[in-house]
């Protein structure tokens, strides 16, 4: 939908929704799509894994507030496409007003920013606990915890905004179809009809440079606390390493999807669509998971509030 701005005799045609190709122009195709990812966004295991956490003193921990927080944060990052995605694979027509699509660029980048800006807060954490255990409770109290999620949030808030406000000032007046499920940048600039250039390389450095960027930082990081638990002849060194590898294993997940859509020109790749669904909805259903299956403690909790509620309803 265009309509129609004249000013001074001349008249430009301004976009007022976008239009989404999806994921596939086939019916049947979109409607086994639609069960497939309904069934895997109804009991999402993150919801679980927030209720164990909060619900049990046992697991106080920082290590478990910062999970329960990931948790939380890949919840709400989930909210931001899946369901207009699976209403597009129900409906004949795929369209997006373009407030609705501005909507979603804003969230994506502030809740996965925040994700990015998590996981260094918890390598951070696993950095005291290893190096410095004896002053870890005063380093790490829960002040400083709450420190660090109030922040991640507002330098997430801070690294959309920086892409969000130079977006909406663009003028959008030829095409409006995107190739894809969902609005995101590299795809809504190349439709603009002025000049990006400086714009594309301002988010690229905001997106993809910064992304990769900490990516490297963490695997040095992690790398570096693997080789000194190893090295070290504490009790209970297996359990950090496992912590440790569990972290690396999160952190792939997460930032080599983003590394292939941000830390590249603006252009169209044969695995875009792919990398993007498990970017925005396979991956953040995954890491509370990965995390449950590799942590003893947390499957331990699960069980016992699982057993205690069906006591519960049994009485």
């Amino acid at each position: 939908m265009r309509s129609v701005r004249c000013s001074g005799g001349n008249c430009t045609t301004t976009v007022k929704e976008f239009v989404l190709l999806g994921l596939s122009q086939t019916r049947e195709v979109q409607l086994f799509l639609f069960f497939l990812f309904l069934d895997s966004l109804i009991l999402p295991v993150n919801i679980l894994v927030i209720v164990t956490i909060w619900s049990n003193s046992h697991l106080s921990s920082p290590m478990f507030f910062f999970l329960g927080n990931l948790a939380f944060l890949d919840l709400c990052y989930c909210s931001v496409t899946p369901p207009k995605m699976l209403a597009d694979l129900y409906s004949s027509r795929k369209a997006i007003s373009y407030w609705g699509c501005m909507v979603q660029i804003f969230f994506l980048h502030w809740l996965g920013a925040a994700e990015f800006l998590l996981l260094i807060g918890m390598a951070f954490d696993q950095y005291v606990a290893i190096c410095h255990p004896l002053r870890y409770g005063n380093v790490i109290n829960k002040g400083v915890c709450w420190s660090l999620i109030v922040a991640v949030w507002l330098l997430g808030l801070m690294h959309s905004l920086i892409q969000f406000i130079p977006i909406i000032h663009l003028p959008f007046c030829g095409p409006n179809r995107l190739d894809n499920f969902f609005c995101d940048i590299n795809q809504i600039v190349k439709l603009a009809c002025t000049d990006t250039y400086v714009l594309e390389f301002v988010m690229f450095f905001n997106s993809g440079l910064a992304t990769l960027m900490c990516f490297i930082l963490l695997l040095l990081s992690y790398g570096a606390l693997l080789a000194k638990v190893r090295a070290s002849s504490t009790k209970g060194k297996s359990k950090t390493a496992s912590t440790c590898v569990t972290h690396i294993i999160i952190v792939f997940i997460m930032f080599a999807p983003a590394i292939y859509m941000y830390c590249r020109p603006f252009q169209d790749f044969p695995l875009d669509k792919v990398v993007a669904i498990f970017h925005t909805v396979v991956f953040p259903l995954m890491n509370p998971m990965i995390y449950t299956l590799r942590n003893n403690e947390i499957k331990l909790a699960i069980r016992k509030m699982i057993t205690k509620n069906k006591i519960w309803n049994r009485e």
